[in-house]
């Protein structure tokens, strides 16, 4: 079904708007996708932060104007499908990534970040980057590590000076007892 302007410009304006604040995109050949793989995907990519969607390539081109998306704008060609991560980097990646496993229809063709171009080959780069729980639970080990090393400095020195004993025994003297 053809769009008319109005629903052209809101196409362009949707994407636009998600491009600006998205963190990566890959672009991928899906003809011969069923719908039931098509619907699949779709869920999945709702529950990852990841919008997916299937935009015809010169209303996508338009909408990546300006953004860190244009370098691909000359390679958009053929049926592709769009997903760009909004919460994560990789989760884009991992989206199109499992969803090829059981579908050889759906090819990778590129991948853009941080304003780079790279071959549909990178796929495989970006799904392998931590989810942010997983980058969480690195920064915080990474962070704790310091305060564990001093805590081990700090035996070490208690163990060399006093035999493992941090602090001295002090011996009571006796009270005397009221007349």
């Amino acid at each position: 079904m053809a769009l008319n302007l109005t629903q052209k410009k809101d196409v362009v304006a949707e994407v636009a708007e998600i491009a600006a604040k998205a963190h990566s995109l890959i672009a991928a050949e899906y003809a011969g996708t069923t719908v039931s793989q098509m619907t699949a995907m779709r869920k999945k990519a709702r529950e990852t932060g990841v919008f997916l969607k299937v935009v015809k390539n010169t209303l996508a081109a338009r909408a990546v104007d300006g953004t860190e998306f244009e370098v691909a704008k000359n390679d958009l060609v053929g049926p592709l499908l769009y997903a760009f991560s909004l919460e994560e980097p990789g989760a884009a990646g991992r989206l199109i990534k499992d969803a090829a496993k059981g579908n050889d229809k759906l090819q990778p063709k590129l991948v853009v970040v941080g304003g780079q171009q790279y071959p549909a080959s990178h796929v495989d780069v970006l799904a392998s980057l931590p989810t942010l729980e997983q980058a969480l639970g690195m920064l915080a080990r990474v962070l704790a590590e310091p305060a564990s090393m001093f805590a081990r400095a700090v035996k070490a020195v208690a163990d060399q000076q006093g035999g493992g004993d941090a602090a001295p025994a002090v011996e009571a003297e006796p009270v005397a007892e009221p007349a």
